[in-house]
């Protein structure tokens, strides 16, 4: 994929994002591994009405290269670059569900969502809870890091959510699995649940690219 083909999609599935209500204001980030760093969102730019000369070029390390100022959460996408070379995209939403989760008290930090749906865990496998950090706090790239060696998808903790995937298709499939997964969680609070045996997860998580 060239470096325009990259702009494009990264534009493209940002403003998918932005037009079926998965980010507001100028919320959310979206980033693609390219050669030299990365391209990601800038800061305080609606995903919505993004074009492909807005994108920030950022480098391994962090240095901007060229574009917009990048997002004030870029550190947070090479955290998890860093941790998971195999995944060269990632987004980050603060989707309504996903962020009413990250709210929450009495839950598994380890593992948030039980396994509720195939595609759950096919997609996302399990998602961990970080601890709140504010925003731009450089410790969370840190926690971001070692979290992310085991898994792809993060919860920050009063924030939202964090999934990177080998494509940037597949890392905002597995991001809106993760905001649907949490909207059935709160829809079946309440009801007795019966979700996934170890023996249907093993099975799935094979499947898992």
């Amino acid at each position: 994929m060239t470096d325009m083909d990259s702009r494009n999609e990264l534009v493209r599935l940002a403003r998918s994002l932005h037009q079926r209500g998965l980010t507001r204001g100028t919320s959310g980030n979206l980033s693609a591994r390219v050669g030299g760093g990365m391209l990601v969102t800038p800061t305080n730019a609606s995903l919505g009405e993004l074009t492909t000369d807005d994108l920030a070029m950022v480098s391994d390390t962090g240095e901007h290269l060229s574009g917009a100022r990048p997002s004030k959460e870029a550190f947070l996408h090479l955290a998890m670059y860093r941790a998971r070379p195999q995944d060269h995209a990632a987004v980050h939403l603060h989707s309504t569900y996903a962020t009413a989760l990250s709210c929450l008290d009495d839950l598994d930090d380890d593992d948030v969502l039980p396994p509720l749906t195939a595609y759950f865990v096919m997609r996302v496998g399990r998602l961990v809870r970080l601890p709140y950090f504010a925003p731009g706090d450089q410790g969370l790239g840190e926690a971001a890091q070692k979290a992310a060696e085991s898994t792809r998808a993060l919860l920050l903790a009063n924030h939202g959510p964090i999934v990177s995937a080998p494509s940037l298709a597949q890392a905002v499939d597995a991001v809106e699995e993760v905001e649907e997964t949490a909207r059935v969680f709160f829809l079946l609070q309440g009801h007795a649940t019966r979700p996934l045996q170890p023996a249907q997860v093993a099975r799935l998580s094979a499947t898992r690219t």
